[in-house]
């Protein structure tokens, strides 16, 4: 198993007066002074640069090689810890987040495939604390590693370097977590609040107004009025979708929230009851919706997507699938089945199946076109054989 933890420590080093001598826990210029950090205002405003560093500071850590105790998570565990990733952690930049409950420590992680993570340890009353993931950037198209990162609270925004170039992320993006209140109360991002309209940024002030917030619990219930509204699916989309029998189907849904656990119901036609739909090897849930591979009549009905986090549930969306008779549906050459079957492979690993559509047309667009030009320049060679012809015929008529 592969894991990768990420912790915040804290303990002195051990000093020693002379050879021979017994270690102590010492402090002495360790909390002003510490190695392998960069001169800065923080720690003194005299020091522009590494060349002004006292001979004790550079020294430090020659005199002091080893720590008076084992290192152990202030927590007493890890903050975030993520299993069975095929990346590692690079970077980590922590923006200190003043929100209506409190001050939070939000971190940015970086990784060596050119994603940020944006995450949060939560300390509950009774010092449990609680590992909750924002977002996951992908800031880099293509997989490079994330060599540094800096955050600038003036602009809002974290600046994110690589091997390949530069780019500039908002701190948050408080529209993605919905239109309505439950949504945005739900996703406990610090920098988010519910204005009674929308979910935007938060500024702390010394009015309340109707600013809507509870980042420690995430609970809509002690914060949104509309939760009937909300819960009951009245503002959820509706679509529908047609599936030919015993072809495969994919239902998209995505929850905003990165806590929220999507569950799908059916509703049969003429039935009033919902049924939950239990994964198997025919009927496989993903992170982005529900793959049919095969479609019976009886997958016919009403779908509801729903996302439940602690004990509030919501319906995101609402899908009826209409089965259509496979002797009415058109049949289909061997290669076409064969892109149906690979869509649906990329659909069950999150893959792009629209870029690959559109990279697959491009790629026949262009072979047609080579196919066009090879004909004309033939058709070019035979009629400039003919006008040769022409001419020999003419010149021998002359003589």
């Amino acid at each position: 198993m592969r894991g990768i933890p990420l912790c915040m420590e804290s303990s002195p080093p051990q000093a020693q007066s002379s050879e021979g001598q017994q270690w102590w826990s010492t402090r002495a210029g360790f909390l002003t002074t510490r190695p392998g950090t960069c001169p800065s205002e923080t720690y003194d405003p005299r020091i522009k640069d590494d060349q002004r560093l006292p001979d004790e500071v550079v020294s430090f850590i020659k005199y002091h090689p080893m720590m008076y105790k084992a290192v152990y998570p202030v927590t007493g565990k890890p903050l975030f810890t993520r299993i069975n990733v095929d990346y590692r952690l690079t970077r980590i930049a922590v923006d200190r987040v003043v929100a209506e409950d409190g001050q939070y420590a939000v971190m940015f992680v970086g990784t060596d495939v050119g994603t940020v993570l944006k995450v949060m340890s939560i300390t509950q009353e009774n010092w449990v604390t609680e590992e909750v993931v924002l977002e996951e950037l992908q800031v880099f198209q293509t997989p490079s590693p994330i060599v540094n990162m800096a955050i600038s609270s003036k602009q809002q925004q974290l600046y994110v370097g690589s091997r390949d170039g530069l780019a500039q992320v908002s701190l948050h993006r408080c529209s993605l977590y919905g239109q309505v209140c439950a949504e945005c109360c739900l996703a406990r991002d610090p920098y988010c609040a519910w204005d009674g309209i929308e979910c935007s940024r938060y500024i702390q002030a010394s009015k309340r107004r109707a600013r809507r917030q509870d980042i420690k619990h995430g609970d809509p219930s002690s914060q949104c009025w509309d939760l009937e509204e909300t819960a009951g699916g009245d503002r959820a989309e509706e679509k529908l979708i047609f599936g030919v029998e015993h072809n495969s189907t994919f239902l998209e849904c995505i929850s905003k929230s990165q806590q929220a656990q999507v569950r799908w119901f059916l509703q049969r036609p003429g039935s009033e009851h919902r049924e939950e739909v239990k994964p198997d090897e025919r009927v496989i849930g993903t992170d982005l919706g529900l793959l049919i591979r095969a479609v019976h009549r009886r997958d016919g009905g009403l779908y509801y997507c729903t996302a439940q986090e602690h004990t509030f549930t919501r319906t995101l969306l609402r899908v009826t699938l209409r089965v259509i008779d496979h002797a009415h549906a058109e049949p289909r050459d061997p290669a076409t089945e064969a892109r149906q079957r690979y869509k649906d492979y990329l659909r069950l690993t999150g893959g792009p199946a629209l870029g690959v559509d559109r990279y697959c047309e491009t790629l026949w667009l262009r072979d047609r076109r080579q196919r066009q030009k090879t004909k004309w320049k033939h058709a070019q060679e035979l009629k400039k054989i003919r006008n040769r012809r022409h001419h020999a015929q003419s010149g021998a008529t002359l003589t």
